[in-house]
């Protein structure tokens, strides 16, 4: 069965894999996906990732802990197939008064919020991360 929405699966994915305390997230991978958690990584939400495969692409995402608590403590998907949100570079929300961040797929590819103010670009909103 096709999933409708990918990213939301992946974020659903690492918030079971985080509750649930295991190491690793294994997910069926896509380039979106991939430039998420290059993102997640580029933070320090997650340890790594790595795709896997060559037909049918695995992304294996390695989670992060400090101590026995994980260091993602909650993951929102905020743009969803049905309702799509799109920002401007002066409209890029705070996520927990900026001790989180929010993801966004800009017109020069997928970043975090700081990246996108920086460069003054806006775009969709994929989620946010705390």
């Amino acid at each position: 069965m096709a999933i409708s929405d990918p990213i939301g699966d992946m974020l659903t994915r690492l918030r079971n894999g985080c509750m649930a305390k295991h190491p690793v997230v294994s997910m069926p991978s896509s380039r979106l996906k991939v430039a998420v958690a290059t993102v997640l990584k580029d933070t320090g939400y997650v340890r790594d990732y790595q795709v896997e495969g060559d037909k049918h692409k695995t992304l294996t995402v390695t989670l992060k802990y400090t101590g026995k608590t994980p260091v993602i403590e909650g993951l929102k998907r905020v743009s969803t197939p049905a309702c799509r949100t799109y920002v401007g570079h002066t409209k890029i929300p705070r996520v927990m008064g900026g001790l989180g961040m929010a993801i966004l797929s800009t017109p020069r590819g997928v970043m975090n919020d700081q990246q996108a103010r920086k460069e003054k670009l806006g775009g969709e909103v994929l989620a946010f991360v705390w």
